[in-house]
């Protein structure tokens, strides 16, 4: 993305705190954050109308990739990076941080050229992904759509496994919802009333190893309308609601929109009659 404060940022890729290290730099004769400001600033006079104009990207391999990366190979992804944008004759520096376990460069490229015009950053975004797509495959390393594709193939097991384990606790027929989320609990998935200011019930979300997933995520069975409704035919009332719509849970007094308590209430009537005509309760013969 195009910033505006290219000083703070050299001063915040040159942090020592952060283990950083200079791996690239292109058309600079400065070491110093305020040296290589100076620089590009003599540059970017030339086009007094660009006001964001320092480019700035942050390129991430896998931590896994990460860990086999010398300081040449971070040199090579990013000369390959600048490349595939077309800023190779654009001053630029590069700085990698190794604080966190996450290692990453931090590019910063002058957006104005020795012939004064502004680089076009329209979609530079999508660009940006685009060429950090091709680098990684050329040096072959993992893609950030591999790492997607494998999250989201990780994200179907855990939305399968928390709605088995939600069915498993419905068919033990809880008749309140700190009964749903206590056996929920024991399944090994915790359940997360959603609350807003109003103390208005939201819904809820599941919570299993480190994903936290609302429950429409998860199946359009588990928004919390659905589940309610649920819980409710195992009350030969439904469940215990007050004249305000309100319902106690996890030692919360928590309220049910009119729409809601309404279509509860509904699908319960329709149960109870149903129940009634099918054991032939209220019938003459």
């Amino acid at each position: 993305m195009a910033i505006a404060h290219t000083g703070a940022s050299m001063r915040y890729g040159m942090n020592q705190e952060k283990m950083s290290e200079v791996v690239y730099k292109a058309h600079l004769a400065g070491e110093t954050p305020s040296a290589v400001t100076h620089e590009f600033k003599i540059i970017q006079d030339t086009n007094s109308r660009c006001q964001k104009n320092t480019l700035s990207f942050v390129l991430s391999p896998t931590v896994e990739d990460g860990k086999k990366l010398s300081v040449k190979k971070l040199k090579e992804l990013t000369d390959r990076f600048v490349k595939q944008m077309k800023l190779q004759q654009h001053q630029a520096m590069a700085f990698v941080h190794r604080d966190k376990q996450h290692l990453h460069v931090h590019l910063y490229v002058n957006r104005i050229g020795f012939d004064g015009k502004a680089y076009n950053d329209s979609y530079i975004g999508k660009h940006s992904q685009m060429a950090a797509e091709k680098v990684a495959k050329d040096m072959h390393l993992t893609t950030a759509r591999e790492v997607q594709q494998a999250k989201q193939q990780s994200l179907l097991h855990i939305r399968a496994l928390i709605k088995q384990q939600h069915l498993k606790t419905l068919q033990t027929r809880p008749k309140t919802v700190d009964q749903y989320i206590k056996r929920m609990q024991k399944q090994g998935v915790k359940v997360i009333p959603v609350i807003n200011k109003s103390k208005q019930l939201q819904g809820f979300r599941f919570t299993y190893k480190s994903h936290n997933l609302k429950g429409s995520a998860v199946h359009r069975e588990m928004s919390g309308g659905k589940i309610l409704q649920a819980i409710s035919y195992n009350n030969a009332k439904g469940l215990k609601l007050s004249k305000e719509n309100t319902l106690k849970i996890v030692n919360q007094t928590v309220t049910l929109n009119a729409n809601l308590a309404a279509s509860i209430a509904k699908k319960v009537a329709k149960h109870v009659i149903k129940k009634a005509i099918d054991t032939g309760i209220g019938i003459g013969y």
